[in-house]
């Protein structure tokens, strides 16, 4: 891709999503959110590869979808309510289809399904965009509307996204349909709390963020992209493939690292407002996620040593100087719990 190209395509990216935080229009927020999904296909369809153009096309199917029903919702409101303020979504039903449409822009049940196939045909790297920076928008859209949802669905939709995120991950090999999954999971973790605590909500997003980040590129630069990859990932380097298992574990939300904060955060939330079954649910449904990361973790760092008889052909590869590199960022990212428990 030449310069120019992808410095218009970062500038798209960026500029629009970062308009769609400052926007107090639904008008204007709808317009940079068409922005944001243009400039975010040839990124997915850089590659050429079938399932690139499958993956963008896909893409590019959902998030018109939940643009059009973006654009009903908001022009309803104003029908009666007089007003595009974000903020003055007065009316039940058109509140409750632009909870759906936005949450279909980021990708949770029962609007999810266009996720794990747009990642696994889309690079790591595009993996990384699809599961960060593409949240940021409509996450803060829905934070702006978040007194206006209707706690009952926001609850519903979470303990199903985590629910589906935590089976759906079980039964992957590829690593990034896991990753998608486990997108999935965590969004459903952040919108179960959306309309009574939404700092807590915003604290979940951000942190699944400063972990997966980090966790996703060391995958990159290991050059592994499924579970059997991970069982020689060893004789790239050793200290990455320790530190990116547990990074694995902080998103699986496992104490005492730093992902643990916001789920705990949650459940503490849930259990004031008298909602413990709803907090049993989704501890248990945490557990699921839990299993295929612990699995991924085993593969990384226990299955096999640097000198097994399958990890030959790694050891005549060049070992990449940047994942050294990239080791003490990763563990910035779990450092933060001493700090919140004071």
């Amino acid at each position: 891709m030449q310069t120019t190209a992808t410095v218009a395509i970062f500038m798209g990216l960026t500029i629009s999503s970062t308009l769609v935080m400052m926007s107090n229009n639904w008008l204007l927020a709808w317009l940079n959110l068409e922005m944001n999904t243009l400039a975010a296909l040839p990124v997915i369809s850089k590659t050429k590869h079938p399932r690139a153009i499958e993956a963008s096309t896909k893409y590019f199917l959902t998030q018109t979808t939940a643009s059009c029903l973006l654009l009903l919702s908001c022009t309803t409101n104003a029908w009666y309510t007089g007003t595009w303020n974000i903020t003055q979504m007065d009316d039940m039903y058109t509140s409750t289809t632009m909870l759906v449409a936005l949450t279909m822009k980021a990708g949770t049940v029962p609007t999810h399904f266009w996720l794990p196939e747009v990642m696994q045909g889309s690079t790591l790297t595009t993996t990384i965009l699809m599961s960060t920076w593409q949240k940021i928008a409509p996450m803060a859209l829905i934070f702006s509307m978040s007194n206006h949802a209707s706690p009952n669905i926001t609850l519903i939709l979470g303990l199903l996204s985590t629910t589906f995120g935590g089976w759906g991950g079980m039964n992957q090999t590829q690593l990034r349909k896991m990753m998608a999954y486990s997108s999935i999971a965590n969004m459903g973790w952040t919108v179960m709390i959306l309309t009574s605590q939404p700092k807590a909500s915003m604290i979940s997003i951000l942190t699944y963020i400063i972990t997966i980040t980090p966790a996703i590129l060391m995958m990159e630069l290991m050059s592994t992209k499924t579970l059997q990859n991970m069982t020689t990932s060893w004789s790239t380097s050793p200290t990455t493939s320790t530190i990116l298992a547990l990074l694995l574990l902080s998103t699986a939300g496992l104490p005492p690292l730093t992902g643990f904060i916001p789920k705990l955060l949650i459940l503490n939330e849930l259990v004031t407002q008298n909602l413990t079954p709803a907090a049993v649910v989704a501890t248990a449904t945490s557990l699921l996620s839990l299993i295929f990361y612990l699995r991924t973790a085993y593969l990384t760092t226990l299955l096999n040593s640097p000198g097994s008889a399958t990890s030959t052909m790694k050891w005549r590869q060049k070992i990449e100087t940047k994942a050294t590199i990239l080791t003490p960022t990763a563990l910035t990212t779990m450092t933060v719990l001493p700090a919140m428990t004071k």
